[in-house]
């Protein structure tokens, strides 16, 4: 199998570009649950089976405009989904380390058929309901642990930023599905309006479930388990340097053959990095719950660091509008609320595009620093429109209100939405990275939980003014990357661990830091890529000679 690209010189394998484009089918379910329940809730045959209505004889006879979900009882089908993610991301670390990445995740996405199919046999009994979203949000809660831990491990590190942000894609993806799906299927008749949605919602992990087997396992958990020949394997499938064609049913050419011996130095590397990493680390700690909380080689500082960005991922404001966007813009006085939820969706789509370049290109720490002060900005109009004027009465102000909070999206989907990801996959060592993953992602969901459950509280007091204390959180959040994160763009997670264990090293100098041997960052990827080059140009060279070799005989 040869590689589909290179960058820099350095082969990266078609492989690379599945493990990305399947295992984030994880974020998609997070995604699309996500985007559901905003629209579910004011589907008519929803509220008439759920909500507090005024007594009829029968369900169908209902009158739909006396039916209303109390505070209490919105707020818990909507945040109970965070509580089962909030456990489910616990859980999802011993089974990640037990199982591998890819076992773990069709385990996961079995929990979450249970918790679909008990939401989908629902008839009149709320809590049923919000029982079988806290059992879905144990299979969501247990993907987003495993799903950016084995995109950072699998993934080349030319390629590592866009194989992360990709995850954030997809929840993107799966946000505007579930809008643009809700919008169509509101027009049905009796219990499809909602039965449809969440039924739709059971392809999803079914694709994740089949086809993540066809991807191989993580190489760093491999080597950890002493499975040195298959990580070997591991790493040269996703540089397309395997010489192996046998997949396909057909024989291995001379040029693969000879495409994998030109290449077995550059996987051997890799995998000798990866196992005296793991030597190294075997001797400090037995990698438990404990020692995510050892200030020693500052595991300390990474787990409250990665538990700080992703408590602020949330503390963004984002899903403020994603779980509640159309009782916001009815309160805007917009009569379709559903088709903004989707202009919503589709800018928060199309810009983590931006993302995906953004974290590639530009590193880590100033997107999220500059992402902060741009939502922030935003967060401040928005809460300043709809505090001065009532925007019910005045439609200038219900318009500049969409419009900020349009480019609050614009700015979250291009940088703070993909950003903690891609900081979780990257940040942790060997040893504890499945524990440390699971306790950052597990405040994302605490959060998740308490902006759920207590907005609809907030906001009736508060109502827009609540954009002024998101925005203040935005300020906070620069501040913390500014002084505490360290730029990891372009180097290995071996190098990463190097790198905060330097004492010489600080996070708003840590851009240009590099290991020993080399000047700076600069000098690194230069001399990094001048050696992949040349061994890239002799096997062009070499590839070249013997095809005339072979064709001359013919002549």
């Amino acid at each position: 199998m040869a590689p589909l690209t290179y960058i820099n010189g350095t082969p990266i394998g078609v492989t690379a570009i599945l493990v990305a484009l399947i295992s984030s089918m994880g974020g998609f379910l997070f995604g699309y649950d996500t985007g559901q329940i905003s629209d579910i809730l004011v589907m008519e045959d929803f509220k008439r089976r759920f909500a507090e209505c005024a007594p009829a004889a029968s369900l169908e006879l209902i009158d739909v405009s006396t039916c209303e979900f109390s505070t209490v009882r919105s707020g818990c089908i909507v945040a109970l989904l965070s509580i089962g993610t909030l456990i489910g991301c616990l859980c999802g670390a011993p089974v990640a380390e037990t199982l591998g990445r890819r076992y773990a995740m069709v385990v996961e996405c079995l929990v979450f058929f249970v918790g679909d199919i008990i939401q989908i046999t629902s008839s009149t009994h709320w809590v049923q309901y919000a029982i079988g979203r806290i059992i879905t949000g144990l299979g969501i809660g247990a993907l987003s642990t495993a799903v950016p831990m084995y995109q950072a491990e699998t993934s080349p590190s030319q390629i590592r930023g866009i194989v992360n942000a990709m995850y954030q894609f997809f929840v993107t993806f799966g946000i505007l599905m579930a809008y643009c799906i809700s919008t169509g299927s509101r027009q049905l008749e009796g219990s499809g309006q909602w039965r449809l949605v969440i039924g739709i919602g059971f392809t999803w992990p079914t694709i994740l479930a089949i086809f993540i087997q066809t991807m191989p396992e993580s190489p760093r958990w491999l080597a950890k388990k002493g499975r040195d020949e298959e990580a070997r394997r591991a790493i040269a499938r996703v540089r397309g340097v395997t010489g192996s064609s046998s997949i396909f049913g057909r024989s291995v050419s001379k040029k693969e053959e000879a495409l994998k011996t030109r290449w077995d130095g550059l996987v051997d590397r890799e995998l000798e990095e990866i196992r005296s990493t793991i030597e190294h680390e075997s001797h400090l700690s037995t990698g438990s719950w404990a020692d995510c909380f050892s200030p020693k080689d500052k595991i300390l500082y990474r787990t409250l660091l990665g538990m700080a960005i992703q408590t602020f991922q949330q503390l963004t404001g984002a899903n403020y509008f994603f779980y509640y966007g159309a009782t916001i813009f009815s309160s805007v006085g917009l009569s379709d609320s559903f088709i903004t939820q989707i202009i919503l969706g589709a800018v928060n789509f199309f810009c983590t595009f931006f993302g995906l370049v953004i974290f590639q290109k530009c590193g880590r720490r100033w997107p999220l620093i500059l992402g902060g002060l741009w939502q922030s900005a935003w967060l401040f109009v928005f809460g300043a429109m709809g505090t001065a004027l009532d925007p019910t009465e005045s439609k200038i102000a219900g318009q500049i209100m969409i419009l900020a909070s349009c480019m609050f999206i614009l700015g979250f989907a291009s940088t703070w939405a993909p950003g903690a990801w891609v900081i979780i996959g990257e940040t942790f060592p060997m040893r504890t990275r499945a524990k440390q993953s699971a306790l950052a992602t597990a405040s994302n969901w605490l959060w998740n939980f308490l902006l759920a459950f207590f907005t609809p509280f907030i906001t009736k007091s508060i109502k827009f003014r609540y954009g002024f204390v998101f925005a203040a959180c935005n300020l906070v959040g620069s501040l913390i990357i500014y002084f505490f994160l360290y730029e990891s763009a372009g180097l290995t997670l071996e190098a990463v661990e190097m790198m905060y264990n330097d004492p010489n090293c600080h996070a708003w100098s840590s851009a240009t830091w590099a290991p020993a041997g080399y000047k700076d960052r600069a000098d690194m990827i230069q001399q990094i890529n001048k050696e992949n080059t040349k061994e890239h140009f002799e096997h062009v060279s070499d590839a070249g000679s013997e095809k005339v070799a072979i064709e001359e005989p013919r002549a």
